[in-house]
């Protein structure tokens, strides 16, 4: 692992430590996942799926500890340079690819036939009630067919 990626994870760290933010907080806060802001402050920057991904995820995590991400870019042109030109060497950093991003569920995800049965029900039954009522009052009796 290069010294600028350990360099900017330690960064990272020792702002987040210095605000007495824990990784859990800031995953709530960013929408990051706890693996890759661990992933981030080691230096592991392989780990971030790709470099789109990385790059986003590096700056996000630095705005929210009040960072600059442009200049902690600048200040480590190591990471810069991995994170913005496709090579062989970035491919070497990013070698996880899309296949092996996570499926995250829906907490609700396995109830979403739910309200369209309850419509389908509901409308078939008051179809059936008026059916009914007028067969009870005889007015569908008096329809010539």
């Amino acid at each position: 692992m290069h010294s600028e990626l350990q360099h900017l994870g330690e960064v990272l760290r020792s702002e987040r430590e210095r605000k007495g933010l824990s990784l859990r907080e800031v995953e709530s806060a960013t929408s990051i996942r706890l693996a890759y802001l661990q992933a981030m402050e080691e230096g592991h920057i392989g780990k971030l799926i790709s470099p789109v991904y990385a790059q986003g995820f590096l700056k996000k995590y630095a705005a929210f500890l009040d960072l600059d991400g442009d200049a902690l870019f600048q200040a480590h042109p190591f990471v810069q340079k991995v994170l913005a030109t496709p090579s062989e060497q970035s491919e070497d950093f990013f070698s996880l690819g899309v296949g092996s991003l996570e499926m995250r569920s829906s907490p609700a995800g396995e109830v979403k036939w739910l309200p369209n049965l309850l419509w389908v029900g509901g409308s078939v039954g008051i179809v059936l009630l008026g059916w009914y009522l007028a067969h009870l009052f005889g007015l569908l009796s008096n329809i010539p067919m």
